[in-house]
């Protein structure tokens, strides 16, 4: 039909741009409207601030099909949240199931393109049946360029990946290449290969919800954040955003100003160890009282709860938290807790967030699986991280720090700055039980068994006075400070300001290498 006037021309455009706005088949519609799911535009309204979005490439469709339907599966667009700009992208499943093809993949390619230019966080929100078939290598090379877009910004403005349906072989790779990946509760289901493929090609019986679910993939390691529904998953978004900065060469401005003098909820710590080394209490009970408030936003709290990754603020200023939990394997580090730790501190020295190390650890986890597991090498990321992060690094130790471990949870010695304890601070090889064991064994085991609990017990207090003291390291200077729990939220106040303007060295060479 061919269009004259300029009243025609503007109808033309209404039409379209109507019809782009929701431009699935009807059974597709009907299917998603009857379970209740939201449309992509209404999960971008949802999460940006209002009236933020400008949609790019909304009438974009596939080339030489005259019957394609707009948006090529994939919104695409930029907004604010907070006030600050992002690029968000959102698939649409109506249309081609969500899956990648070559108009789909250029939008989003042009989207990570104009993120990288200005420095704002790319927020993905996915919900894709993976590669388009009919399209072949066309489809391949669209994963590839968007994986490839990956990279420049990484590491220079945040990217978040929220999964609210099924993604499937090469749609989780983009995914779980971000910072932050927030999974939801019976929606998400992520794997290389699904059920299907899996009992025809091994053999093996299992559900899509026991391969991929979001619960099941936490415990893998390869979500952040398990959400409740989309509304928690929009939320936990933004509580990360109000953590970062929007690029690494914007430093995010101070939320607000916590009062300087001990407070009563300062006070609270100075009785919050128990007085038996064994016994076990929740970390985050400290963490909740440490800092400005008790906003703690926990990352993969599912995977590796040994130890606690999270962002929390000193100062109204962001910083990243690796503590030691003794309600989960006494605190123990393991392979998985170490590359949990070692990633969440690559990524606060990327953006520039300061790294506070709280301390209670009796180790690395001995065993054979531990070695199976590859713990020689995964654990050796944990030491590896904090020695080349170059952001400040401040560490209070609250109770053990013994082994590998006390070395590798922001020691002195591989490069924390500031290392502070409380008095009731353990620090040595091992512990006491262990150490009678080592070195007293022998003796132990020729005496009558009527004496061997009181001399190991005197050898056990002997050990804990002389070896353990965190003094003993306080003298020798690998403890900067000896200070009361009550102290601590205005010590790492100070810390921080301190160093504050903290430079170092750059040596020339084009990387390092990490360990195995």
């Amino acid at each position: 039909m061919t269009l004259n006037t300029t009243a025609e021309k503007l109808a033309d455009l209404k039409e379209r741009l109507a019809e782009a706005q929701d431009p699935g088949s009807e059974r597709a519609k009907a299917r998603r409207d009857a379970a209740g799911l939201t449309t992509p535009r209404q999960r971008i309204a949802r999460l940006v601030d209002a009236g933020s979005f400008v949609e790019t490439g909304q009438l974009g469709r596939t080339p030489d099909e005259d019957d394609a339907p707009y948006g090529d599966g994939v919104v695409t667009g930029t907004a604010r949240i907070g006030g600050r700009p992002v690029a968000v992208y959102a698939h649409d499943k109506s249309v081609y199931g969500g899956s990648v093809g070559i108009t789909f993949g250029k939008k989003v390619c042009d989207l990570m393109d104009l993120a990288t230019k200005v420095g704002c966080p790319v927020i993905g929100i996915n919900d894709s049946g993976g590669a388009r078939i009919q399209d072949a290598v066309t489809s391949l090379a669209m994963y590839s360029e968007i994986s490839r877009r990956q990279l420049p910004l990484s590491g220079q403005s945040p990217q978040i990946s929220i999964l609210l349906g099924k993604c499937a072989g090469g749609a989780v790779y983009a995914p779980v290449t971000t910072d932050f990946l927030v999974a939801v509760k019976d929606r998400t289901e992520m794997f290389i290969t699904g059920p299907e493929v899996i009992r025809s090609v091994t053999g093996e019986d299992i559900t899509s919800a026991e391969l991929g679910g979001a619960e099941q993939q936490a415990r893998n390691g390869n979500v952040s954040y398990v959400a409740d529904d989309e509304e928690d998953a929009f939320n936990y978004v933004h509580d990360l955003l109000d953590h970062l900065p929007s690029s690494v060469h914007e430093p995010l401005p101070p939320y607000w100003a916590p009062p300087e003098d001990v407070t009563d909820r300062d006070r609270s710590l100075d009785g919050i160890i128990p007085d038996d080394p064994n016994a076990g209490y929740d970390m985050m009970e400290v963490l909740t009282r440490i800092f400005d408030d008790e906003d703690f936003v926990e990352v993969q709290p599912d995977y590796a709860p040994n130890l606690i990754t999270g962002f929390a603020r000193v100062d109204g200023r962001t910083v990243g938290v690796l503590a030691n939990q003794p309600m989960h394997l006494a605190g123990c580090l393991d392979a998985d807790c170490s590359e949990k730790g070692s990633r969440f501190s690559n990524i606060c020295d990327a953006y520039d967030i300061p790294i506070i190390y709280v301390v209670d650890t009796p180790g690395y986890l001995p065993g054979v699986q531990q070695e199976k597991s590859g713990i020689i090498h995964r654990g050796a990321k944990l030491g590896f991280a904090l020695a080349q992060a170059s952001v400040p690094k401040v560490t209070v130790i609250v109770r053990k720090a013994f082994g590998g471990a006390y070395a590798v949870m922001g020691s002195k010695n591989l490069g924390g700055d500031l290392n502070f304890a409380w008095p009731t601070a353990q620090i040595a090889v091992m512990g006491a039980e262990a150490a009678v064991v080592m070195i007293q064994g022998r003796q132990l085991a020729e005496m009558p068994p009527e004496q061997q609990p009181a001399m190991k017990k005197m050898f056990m207090d002997f050990y804990n006075e002389n070896m353990t003291s965190p003094y003993v390291a306080a003298e020798r200077g690998y403890v900067d400070a000896m200070i009361m729990p009550s102290e601590t939220r205005v010590q790492l106040r100070r810390a921080l300001d301190q160093l504050r303007d903290k430079e170092l060295p750059q040596v020339r060479k084009k990387r390092e290498i990490a360990p195995m």
